[in-house]
């Protein structure tokens, strides 16, 4: 199973995704917001296989966190997620690569299948 970065500034969307990738396996980090998510990747690169964020977050957004972590690791994989349709936008135009995006609001199957086709593309 795969060790995710779980990013999201809403608490009970971090905590609801949280609960259903522990019972599918996986290992979750959790990080309270861009900021967050990118300190914790830069402590220790190698640790994740997968980042989960959310787009729009206080501090450093969801972008910027994909951007960083694409460009430092080539191993790793993003999942972007977003109620937004212009956040979603902004993600897409990261460009084909090892990333995926996410309308909110979405089934815990959506992003479980999300997250298969990340992690096997």
């Amino acid at each position: 199973m795969a060790r995710i970065l779980l990013a999201d500034d809403d608490k009970s969307t971090r905590d609801l995704v949280r609960r259903a990738l522990e019972m599918d396996g996986h290992q979750v980090h959790l990080a309270e917001d861009g900021t967050d998510a990118w300190s914790a990747f830069q402590a220790a690169p190698t640790a994740f296989d997968l980042v989960i964020s959310d787009v729009e977050m206080p501090g450093t957004d969801g972008v910027t966190v994909a951007k960083n972590v694409l460009a430092a690791s080539p191993a790793v994989k993003v999942l972007l997620m977003s109620g937004f349709t212009d956040a979603l936008d902004r993600a897409r135009g990261l460009g084909p690569g090892r990333f995926d995006v996410l309308p909110k609001p979405f089934t815990l199957e959506q992003i479980r299948r999300s997250i298969k086709t990340v992690l096997e593309g």
